[in-house]
């Protein structure tokens, strides 16, 4: 078990702890909760992890801190919530600390999950106890937070997410002709969803349809590298954060950090939020994963490369076509896994807030130069992480609406079912409690 070192600065006179200004009696905010995600965005960027581990990673972390502070019988707003836990049920110490619980929670998920990163997260832990006034409170928080992340971390051990499988390629018109990895994910054992593959989809439309025709038109137009479109391609840049960033759920856990941060959500609402979102997250992935493999369909410049061989009248090959994105694409085509993931987030925060349109800015890891979008809503934003996909030639536009459609499903679920308090009414209309 970890040893954690806490200092203590004593006064000249060598009989009175000297208590830091911002240790004392201030109520729980969502600081060290932001700070604490903020690492695990840096992690999966270092890590490279693929878009999967990376919203798994982001479930344990939240799902951790949700726990640790749920299972506490102290919240300043009077009396305990009576809400379900995620993976780890309380009751926790009486009159423990919540941040301290909070940070050590996630302290040792990231530990765990990152350990060749363990001595920065152990100096992240020692400098935000260090804002906590010390004693039995701090030390009881301490304790339970640790031992809810070790309890995370144990029962996510064995959940499908390894060893890594990998799909060989295949062959034929609209046929996606390269192995990928990460396919195991269609098994993963799920945070929050019942049965991932009522989430699984069906076939995208046939290569002889007239659907397909047209959205092959579309894309053969807006994601034509040979076409110049300086802002179809500043908008997919903007959307893209393949691996090596933070990847599309640590977008839209960003996105709900800053509103969390203009609605000034407090702790134990922050943390609910945060969990809710990074498990549909993490569950998008399954049925995303699941009806890649499943369906195997090829990306649009494999398509448009090979189009004399689908059996369409109504399309046109052209062998030298290349996507604006720069690459084919690493996955099967059907389903746009960005456009899921986005479905999800928007959904979760417009479900959470009983509102769609609040505005807001955000910046991704591939903003280009750095440079910040405002949207009037949730789902604004998700449509057009969604279109970016077709104007990078990487995706056609139905499966765009498909996976959007996909995350909206997980959203909805986890929504109605996960996280509610116990007793009363868990909804306000279509909204949880």
């Amino acid at each position: 078990m970890r040893k954690f070192v806490l200092f203590i600065v004593l006064s000249l006179a060598g009989t009175v702890a000297a208590v830091p200004a911002t240790a004392r009696n201030t109520s729980p905010t969502l600081d060290a909760v932001a700070r604490w995600n903020g690492s695990a965005l840096s992690a999966v960027r270092a890590l490279r992890a693929s878009d999967a581990d990376a919203a798994r990673l982001y479930a344990m972390l939240n799902v951790a801190v949700y726990d640790a502070v749920n299972g506490l019988d102290n919240d300043s707003r009077g009396g305990h919530p009576g809400r379900a836990h995620a993976l780890v049920p309380g009751p926790g110490p009486r009159q423990a600390d919540p941040q301290a619980a909070t940070v050590a929670a996630a302290h040792a998920v990231m530990v765990g999950a990152d350990s060749a990163r363990a001595a920065q997260y152990d100096a992240q832990l020692t400098a935000d106890l260090a804002t906590i006034r010390p004693g039995a409170k701090r030390d009881a928080g301490v304790a339970w937070g640790r031992s809810v992340g070790e309890r995370v971390l144990a029962a996510r051990a064995n959940d499908g997410s390894t060893p890594v499988e990998t799909q060989p390629g295949g062959t034929g018109p609209g046929v996606f002709p390269a192995a990928w990895s990460g396919v195991q994910y269609r098994k993963v054992r799920p945070f929050a969803l019942a049965d991932p593959a009522a989430h699984v989809l069906g076939p995208p439309p046939g290569l002889a349809t007239l659907d397909y025709a047209a959205a092959f038109a579309e894309v053969a137009l807006l994601g034509n590298a040979a076409i110049p479109a300086p802002d179809k391609l500043a908008t997919f840049q903007f959307w893209s954060v393949p691996t090596g960033t933070d990847q599309p759920a640590g977008e839209w856990l960003k996105i709900a950090l800053t509103v969390s941060a203009s609605r000034h959500l407090d702790l134990i609402d922050g943390t609910r939020l945060l969990a809710l979102l990074a498990m549909a997250l993490s569950d998008t992935s399954i049925p995303t994963v699941g009806t890649k493999f499943n369906n195997r369909h090829w990306r649009p410049q494999h398509a448009i490369q090979q189009a004399g061989t689908d059996g369409n009248p109504l399309t046109a090959a052209d062998p030298t076509w290349l996507a604006r994105a720069g690459s084919a694409g690493s996955t099967p085509e059907w389903v746009s896994g960005h456009s899921s993931y986005s479905g999800a987030g928007a959904s979760v925060l417009a479900g959470f807030f009983c509102a769609d349109r609040i505005p807001f800015e955000a910046t991704t890891d591939t903003a280009p130069g750095g440079l910040a979008r405002s949207y009037p809503g949730f789902s604004a934003a998700a449509a057009e992480a969604g279109r970016s996909r077709v104007f990078g030639g990487q995706h056609f536009e139905f499966s765009n609406q498909a996976g959007l459609g996909l995350g909206r499903g997980v959203a909805a679920e986890v929504l109605r079912t996960a996280l509610l308090v116990k007793d009363g009414p868990t909804h306000r209309g279509e909204c949880p409690r």
